[in-house]
């Protein structure tokens, strides 16, 4: 994933900033020897140095991205904390001029990075609590969907394609929203799986389906790749 977002797959940095936040939580934490939380600015400094190391990880010369990464959001971290410290020894008045053309325009991009994707990581988190609350209303939940997920790349491409069928065809996903079932007779004359295939994974088809219907543009994207 990291040689992936390396060569410029967003979708891969994305996965692996979400996947990753609690390590970077807590390293910042280790440094600050207290609490990391979203709302840190220590968490937005370790974040941008986290997207740092995807940018700079190098197979030969890093033993692992992991370590490396510790390694660059410890750095930058303490960077920070120093950097804070000086500046609360000075007053205002007495700070040099600072021409902000030459000075800022790293520390300003690092920072919009870090915005950036604190503000997508904000929007995931949403959108995963608004999906949950959904799937609640069909019984189900992310507990259920690790149970019922296909275990086979193949049956999963297949029920999630299944489940595009059921969203983008007007009359199946009135019945599904309708009925919280799925029109499984009807589908079954359109695919090539048994009747005992889609119902084994139906709950997972559902939650495909709702997922696909959903306005959660994060998470659907999770979903590019299998999709016809």
């Amino acid at each position: 994933m990291v040689l992936q977002a390396q060569s410029g797959d967003e979708q891969a940095l994305n996965d692996l900033l979400f996947s990753y936040s609690p390590f970077m939580k807590k390293v910042a934490s280790q440094v600050c020897k207290r609490f990391i939380d979203d709302h840190d600015d220590e968490y937005s400094v370790a974040l941008s140095a986290f997207n740092e190391a995807v940018q700079k990880f190098d197979q030969i010369h890093n033993a692992s991205f992991l370590t490396f990464a510790h390694m660059v959001i410890r750095r930058r971290v303490i960077d920070f904390i120093r950097k804070e410290s000086r500046q609360a020894e000075f007053s205002h008045d007495f700070m040099p001029a600072i021409d902000p053309e030459s000075h800022n325009c790293v520390a300003d991009h690092a920072a919009s990075i870090a915005y950036t994707i604190k503000e997508q990581d904000k929007k995931r988190r949403e959108e995963i609590y608004l999906y949950e609350e959904k799937l609640q209303e069909y019984g189900l939940s992310f507990g259920t969907l690790v149970k019922v997920s296909p275990v086979h790349q193949d049956a999963r491409k297949t029920s999630i394609q299944i489940a595009q069928l059921v969203a983008e065809t007007d009359e199946y996903k009135h019945y599904l929203m309708d009925k919280k079932k799925l029109p499984i007779k009807e589908i079954e004359n359109l695919v090539k799986v048994s009747r005992k295939t889609i119902e084994r994974n139906r709950k997972y088809i559902i939650a495909m389906a709702l997922l696909q219907m959903s306005d959660l543009h994060f998470l659907k994207d999770y979903l590019k790749g299998w999709l016809n």
